[in-house]
């Protein structure tokens, strides 16, 4: 049974181990998490100006609204201040910065009415994050930066938290991905050939759970759930910010949610960085989860352009 929790105050530790049972947790805006967004929002309106974002697919072809994403994701995701704006906001929601290791923050872009759905907007089937070589504990942080709505949010499907899916994800090495895929997402523009973790059998999607939360709003939940871009009916286009933590002691300990499914090679575990100083995880601790053929067949940590 999934129970979503509302601003709750319990320690966090509680609330990791509730996440790795399946709750959700939902916060409401907050200076911290408004300034992220209000960043965010800057980046994007600076990029498309001077038209409006979530409109500005009805002005451009595909082609020129890729090109404008293959600017403004990169600066956004690499950019120091979205780091220290991330550091502020898990520090105010009670994350101890010294246990607490973060991934660099994304900007997510999900057009109306499927006028762009590969590369650098792609619409995410139902997946596991953890088919993509995240660690068992970690959790994934997603805001809206703009209002949003049911028809334009993302879906979690909650049958599938103690199911498990057939799926490609042991064809699938974290490592490759940094060394091709990751970087070639802007290519992608009318079909995305990019070998993903898919489901290999017919899922049923339904129940499923939306949260419709304002600007700043916070969804925070197992990277072992289910979930997936709820198709975009509306007329506008969806906006998010989404990243990723672990806990360090979690990562020593060997433990979080309970994996049902997945089996890719290499970890993602090299990306994150401790909210106090930005201190990378020590390499004893990722030797457990990492994979020494899968090292020899791609890059560690994918190396970002410059901001």
């Amino acid at each position: 049974m999934n129970t979503v929790y509302l601003d709750s105050r319990m320690a966090e530790r509680d609330r990791r181990e509730r996440a790795y049972q399946g709750q959700l947790f939902v916060f409401s805006p907050r200076p911290t998490t408004e300034a992220l967004c209000a960043f965010a929002r800057q980046l994007t309106e600076e990029a498309f100006a001077p038209l409006e974002p979530r409109t500005a697919q009805y002005e451009l072809t595909v082609e020129a609204y890729t090109a404008v994403l293959a600017e403004l994701k990169p600066r956004f995701i690499h950019h120091p201040k979205s780091k220290e704006l991330l550091r502020a906001m898990l520090t105010d929601l009670g994350c101890d910065p010294g246990e607490t290791y973060f991934d660099v923050p994304r900007m997510r872009i999900a057009t109306a009415q499927s006028y762009l759905t590969s590369g650098l907007a792609y619409v995410l089937h139902p997946h596991r994050d953890t088919w993509y070589s995240a660690p068992m504990c970690q959790l994934n942080w997603w805001l809206p930066m703009y209002e949003i709505e049911s028809e334009n949010s993302m879906a979690f499907h909650p049958r599938y938290w103690n199911e498990a899916v057939k799926n490609g994800s042991s064809s699938y090495n974290y490592y490759e991905w940094n060394a091709s895929s990751r970087k070639n997402a802007a290519q992608h523009i009318r079909t995305d050939t990019r070998i993903q973790p898919k489901p290999e059998e017919p899922m049923q999607l339904d129940p499923q759970v939306r949260v419709v939360c304002p600007p700043g709003g916070v969804i925070m939940f197992s990277a072992q759930h289910m979930h997936s871009t709820v198709p975009n009916t509306s007329q506008v286009t969806r906006f998010s910010v989404d990243f990723r933590t672990v806990n360090v002691a979690d990562v020593a300990a060997l433990t979080g949610a309970p994996n049902l499914d997945s089996a890719p090679t290499g970890t993602a575990l090299r990306d994150f960085m401790r909210v106090s100083d930005l201190a990378r995880i020590p390499e004893d601790l990722i030797a457990p989860y990492d994979d020494d053929e899968a090292k020899t067949r791609g890059v560690l940590v994918f190396e970002p352009p410059a901001v």
